[in-house]
This record gives C-alpha cells, structure tokens and sequence, in this order.
C-alpha cells in the first residue's frame, strides 16, 4: 500500500518504521516543511521519497498526518482538496474537536478518520522514531459514523498492524478525556519545571536529583512547538483538568500545613490505588465496535 506520511518526526516517523516492518506500507512518501527532518528522515530510510505535499498526496492511498494541531487546521483542508475519491485520511493529532469541525463540510470529510494514538515520548524529530513505540498501547478514533466504512475498516487494520487495541469516542468525549490523562501530565510537568528552576539555589537542587524527580519532569523536555497549540485548542478542558488537580494539591499541601497526618497519610494509601488501576484491567477502555463513556472519575 502506498502510505503518504505528512510529518516526519516522533509520530510520523514511528509509524512509518512499523508499517515498513509489518509489510502494511509497501511505498513510503514523505512531506515535511522542514528540510532537514525531510533530508534526515530520507538519509535513515524512515520513507523511500520526499516529495512536495501536492505530489506526494494525490496518488497514494493512506494519508496520514503527524505535525502540530495549529498546522493541521491548514494542511488537513488542502490534502482533503487533493487527494482522490478512494484515498483514507488520518491525522494523529492529541486534540480532535476543532479539527475535526474545520472540516466538517468539506466533500471528502468522508474520506477522513480522526484519529489518536495515546503514546510518544518527551523527544522530537526524525532520530526520535522508535520502532514499537505503539505496540500494546490504545488507539483513539473519533466520529466514526462521520467516516466512509471502507475508510474507518483501513484506518482499524493500519492501527492493528502496530499492534495497537482501538478504542471509540465523539472528538468531543476525546478532547475531554485526553486533557487529564495526557494534556494536565505535561502542564503539571512543566509547572514542575519551572518551579525548580525559580529556585535560587537550583544547581544544588539539580545535583541532588534523582530518578523520581527526572521521571517526574520528563515530560517538561517535550516540544513546545507541539504543546502550545495542543493547550490552545484543548483550552476548556485542560483548565477544569488543572482545577482538579489544582484543588487535591491544595488538600494535600493543607493536611501538612495544619499536621493532620492522619489525613496525609488518607491521601497517600488513596492514592495507592492508581496501581490496581493501571495494572488491571482499565475498564473504560473497550475494543472493536464498542463505545469509550469515560476514561476518568472526578
């Protein structure tokens, strides 16, 4: 299958090497603004061309985009104007709703699945692609009943061949979601960040930092060309995802300022739980044909 990958860093990358590997992509054409995440990614064989976007979208038959929310709100519309009636399209972004609205009357928005693979890490560019990188993580689509089935059936195999689990949500169910367990992790981390940094002694505070403080703050090293639009677009619901946690950090920092060590201690063993949650089964994720209603309690 000839797959047309429009961004060629962390996520575009990933997934070009694993349909490479899985024989799912049998052409691999890439597009990227930047000219040398194109030469780079060409030079380690992520994709076989680089070809400008007009070319490189109208004969092929996957589309998949993989560059920051802002930029799709442009490129998404002019690959939907080029591209052929039987081309599928699919964008990887972290938020949907605004994307997906923007081209809600659009003549092939049939042709288009949104969609959200929930995994990445803290690096960007073409030499952060990793292999397996999505292997046994959940892949989001969102607005299913909006897409041609033809286009929704390639979209599921193209996800299975990175042995991913699918999962279905509205872009709006999916936006609301994402904001606590993706988008508030990285706005924590980067208030962390910033935090540690305002300290005026923070060289020996660096010295002394260990692997919970580095694991913590990982996520304050990720790109700010990706994060800044994602927060834009997600403004509503990363808000009431800071409130909340906004509001359990005030509980906690209060149980301590006024010694009620009993209810430190509450908060902590309650906060425990998060390991059977994560180790077990999550039972707002479900698979095939079967709908997502929540992903979190408040």
């Amino acid at each position: 299958m000839k797959t047309t990958v429009i961004g060629l860093g962390l996520i575009g990358g990933s997934i070009a090497k694993d349909l490479r590997r899985s024989g799912f992509a049998t052409e691999l054409v890439g597009v990227d603004a930047n000219a040398d995440h194109a030469k780079k990614a060409l030079e380690i064989g992520l994709v076989d061309s680089i070809e400008p976007l007009e070319k490189a979208v109208c004969d092929t038959d996957l589309v998949i985009l993989a560059i920051p929310v802002n930029h799709e709100l442009e490129v998404l519309p002019r690959v939907l104007d080029l591209i052929g009636s039987g081309t599928t399209v699919s964008d990887m972004g972290s938020t949907k709703k605004v994307i997906v609205d923007s081209v809600a009357k659009h003549k092939r928005r049939r042709n288009f699945v949104p969609a959200h693979p929930m995994s990445g890490t803290e690096n960007s560019g073409p030499t952060a692609a990793l292999e397996g990188l999505f292997e046994g993580k959940i892949a989001i689509l969102c607005d299913q009943e909006n897409s041609g089935p033809q286009h929704v059936a390639l979209i599921e195999k193209m996800f299975q061949a990175l042995g991913m689990d699918i999962a279905y949500m509205t872009s709006d169910e999916q936006d609301h979601s994402t904001a606590f367990v993706s988008h508030l992790p990285h706005a924590a981390a980067y208030a962390l960040a910033n935090a540690v940094q305002d300290k005026e002694d923070r060289k020996i505070i660096f010295d002394l930092a260990s692997g919970g403080f580095r694991s913590t703050v990982r996520l304050a090293k990720s790109s700010a060309t990706m994060w800044h639009p994602i927060f834009q677009q997600n403004r509503e619901y990363v808000v009431e995802s800071l409130n909340v946690y906004i509001k359990h950090l005030i509980e906690f920092r209060d149980s301590m300022k006024s010694a009620d060590d009993e209810k430190m201690l509450k908060l902590i063993r309650n906060a425990n739980n998060i390991r059977g949650i994560l180790e077990g089964q999550n039972p707002h994720f479900v698979k095939n044909e079967e709908r997502i209603t929540k992903l979190y309690t408040k």
